[in-house]
């Protein structure tokens, strides 16, 4: 059995998408959102214990979508909870005993390269954590509570991504404490213990799909994926 392990966390509504169906299971180039996303972590490493996390009443959904997609790929089902904070504990608690590595990802996010998913694994088997990040493109102010803004560097700011992974030991006493306000990521969770989280580099098609926009721009990283092989 691995000593890694994969939480994709699904655990909204989609109500930003404004449709009758949840974005997590829409398709893009004809395969849903999730499927995407747990296919790449399994040519990672087809040994990987894959999780997934829904809502509850969306099991039988799902399960008649892997039918229809004749989807095979191993993965277990744990049930969301009311925040992203519980979704993750939820799964955190699921795994096995052997378990050593996590990885915790936003299963709306399907075009994480391979390469992000195999550097955060090793990195955060050197140091505790390994949180995917960005560089900024654009300028940045910093708005205050009087209606003022300020030019700020953004060589100094990055865009957080998931993959997070962390050593499960570490990630578990993180998640064992009373969700805060501040909580808005794992890696808020993990710094919550005192300890400084590693960055790595994400890649920039590993968009969080949230708005119709970003289902066609979902489409355009597919085919531009298919033209590329």
């Amino acid at each position: 059995m691995t000593n890694k392990a994969a939480i994709l966390v699904a655990g909204g509504r989609g109500t930003r998408m404004g449709g009758p169906v949840a974005k997590q299971y829409l398709p893009v180039a004809g395969k849903p959102v999730l499927m995407r996303t747990l296919s790449v972590f399994y040519q990672v490493d087809p040994s990987i214990d894959l999780i997934l996390v829904l809502p509850e009443n969306d099991f039988s959904y799902w399960e008649e979508l892997c039918g229809e997609y004749k989807f095979s790929i191993p993965h277990r089902l744990v049930a969301g909870g009311n925040s992203r904070f519980q979704s993750v504990r939820n799964g955190l608690n699921s795994l096995n005993s052997e378990t050593k590595l996590v990885a915790v990802h936003d299963g709306v996010r399907p075009f994480v390269s391979q390469a992000v998913i195999e550097e955060s694994f090793e990195v955060a088997d050197l140091n505790g954590s390994a949180i995917a990040v960005i560089s900024l493109k654009d300028s940045i102010r910093k708005l205050t509570d009087d209606g003022k803004s300020f030019y700020e560097e953004r060589q100094y700011f990055r865009l957080v991504q998931t993959p997070q992974t962390f050593q499960v030991e570490k990630i578990k006493k993180a998640f064992a404490v009373t969700e805060l306000q501040q909580f808005t990521d794992d890696a808020t969770v993990y710094e919550n213990q005192g300890w400084q989280v590693t960055l790595i580099s994400g890649n920039a098609d590993n968009i969080k799909i949230t708005t119709p926009e970003d289902m066609d721009y979902a489409e355009y990283i597919a085919a531009k994926q298919m033209s590329d092989r």
